[in-house]
This record gives structure tokens, C-alpha cells and sequence, in this order.
């Protein structure tokens, strides 16, 4: 069975006195139960995870990255490379959320190279695929996923694709409050599982976990957790409270027994 994961993406919020008081309501407030039978993910700014990672030092609690560059170093500037996320404490790293896409120029093939580097670190890479609201419309949420899907994932190893999680996030429920609907979460979700099963095998694309990201709340995380392909969430806005995102853990930990 793949153990459920449970992200928190912080996005450009929290300093890291503020981060490291909310990771420490985080790590009380989901418990030791929580912790076992899910892995549960905070997602700072660069600027925080140190402080961060002191606060949920010793809690089931791990630290992830917004982003990676794919370089161990050079003359990068406004980068952060997959070793200086290591030495911080990090064991996850985004990489292509459609915020990246969109607003910095992100490429599939970047957000490959990117991937390629968290796994040469140890680190594991939150995939982030979604198609936008026009996409959809014209009937093309297949295609633009599965392409995201293939890009990410070239030259990896079948062993390689196996450490990936993929979150599917669909643009248009991003920050809106609309999420989508429980169907529309598996139909994609199935087709993600598909594309990673031509471009890794049956086997590899079986292990790969999937989360849902898009408006979750504590109300509906257990129509997503329910779904046989989905195995988390990906959680923005509703992460930034110890309270909603303690909430979301135990309610979907429940919905995926």
C-alpha cells in the first residue's frame, strides 16, 4: 500500500521566526498517530527552512523545498542548489508548480532537469502537472498532463520514477476556493498513473504516490483521500493554519484506511 502523503506548500508566506512557531503548532497538533501512518511535509521559503527545521526537529514532520535548481552550485544567482537544500535538513523539493510555469518561465524540460537533481541528492521531487482553465474547456486535460507527465520523468529509471510524487494541481482550482470535483481528481489521476506505466512500467507507475492539490480544506479532503489513485494532498492556503492543516492530515489519514 503507498503511504499517504500530506504537503504543505507555504508559497511567500512566513518569516522564520512565524514559520518555526507554525511547524511547532503543526508537529503538536497532528500527533504521533498522524505521523505513523502518513508522511507529512512543510514546504517554506528558502528563507525559513532553517528555522524550520529546528522546530520539527524530532517530530514526524519533514521539510521540503518551493524549488531546486539542478546545479550543485555555479554562478546562479537567486538559486538554491539540491546540496544546500540537504544540508538544511530537506528530504522533499516542488518542482514545477504552475506558479513557476507561469509567472518565471519554467519549462517541461527544466522541471525535468530539476527532478533529475533532486534524486541525485536524495531528495524527493513534488511534481507538480496541471492543465489551465482554457486547457480544460477545449477538451485537452489529457493531453497537457500527460505531456507534463512524459517531460518530467524522461530518462529516469524505472527505479528512479518510483521515489517521484506527482501532485496533480489543476490551474484553475489553484487559490480560487473551487476545487475539483472528486471525479475529475481520479479521472486525472488515473491518466497520470497511465503516462507514468508507458514511460516506467506497470510496476513503477504502481508505487508512484499522487496528490490532489487545488483549494483543499479540511471539508473535502476526504472525497480526494477516498479516490484509488489519489494518495495526498498538496495543500496551499489551508496550510498556513496549524489548526485547518492538522485537520486535513487526520481527516484524510482516516479516508485512506
Amino acid at each position: 500500500m503507498r503511504k499517504p502523503i500530506i504537503a504543505g506548500n507555504w508559497k511567500m508566506y512566513k518569516t522564520g521566526p512565524e514559520g518555526a512557531a507554525l511547524a511547532a503548532a503543526v508537529a503538536k497538533a497532528i500527533g504521533e498517530l498522524a505521523g505513523r501512518r502518513a508522511e507529512v511535509v512543510l514546504c517554506p521559503p528558502f528563507t525559513a527552512l532553517e528555522a524550520v527545521a529546528g522546530a520539527v526537529a524530532g517530530a514526524p514532520v519533514k521539510l521540503g523545498a518551493q524549488n531546486v535548481h539542478w546545479e550543485k552550485d555555479g554562478p546562479y544567482t537567486g538559486e538554491v542548489s539540491p546540496a544546500m537544500l540537504r544540508a538544511i535538513g530537506c528530504t522533499y523539493a516542488i518542482v514545477g508548480h504552475s506558479e513557476r510555469r507561469q509567472y518565471f518561465g519554467e519549462t517541461d524540460e527544466g522541471v525535468n532537469k530539476r527532478a533529475r537533481a533532486a534524486l541525485a541528492f536524495d531528495l524527493t521531487p513534488i511534481v507538480c502537472v496541471g492543465e489551465r482553465l482554457e486547457d480544460r474547456k477545449d477538451g485537452r486535460t489529457a493531453d497537457v498532463v500527460s505531456r507534463q507527465v512524459r517531460a518530467a520523468v524522461a530518462g529516469l529509471s524505472p527505479e528512479e520514477v518510483r521515489q517521484v510524487v506527482v501532485a496533480y494541481e489543476p490551474v484553475w482550482a489553484i487559490g480560487t476556493g473551487v476545487a475539483a470535483t472528486a471525479g475529475d481528481a481520479q479521472e486525472v489521476a488515473a491518466i497520470i498513473r497511465g503516462q507514468l506505466a508507458q514511460s516506467a512500467g506497470p510496476d513503477a507507475a504502481a508505487q508512484v504516490r499522487i496528490q490532489y492539490g487545488g483549494s483543499v480544506k479540511p471539508e473535502n479532503i476526504a472525497d480526494f483521500m477516498s479516490l484509488p489513485d489519489v494518495d495526498g494532498a498538496l495543500v496551499g492556503g489551508a496550510s498556513l493554519k496549524a489548526d485547518s492543516f492538522a485537520a486535513i492530515v487526520t481527516a484524510g489519514v482516516a479516508a485512506k484506511r
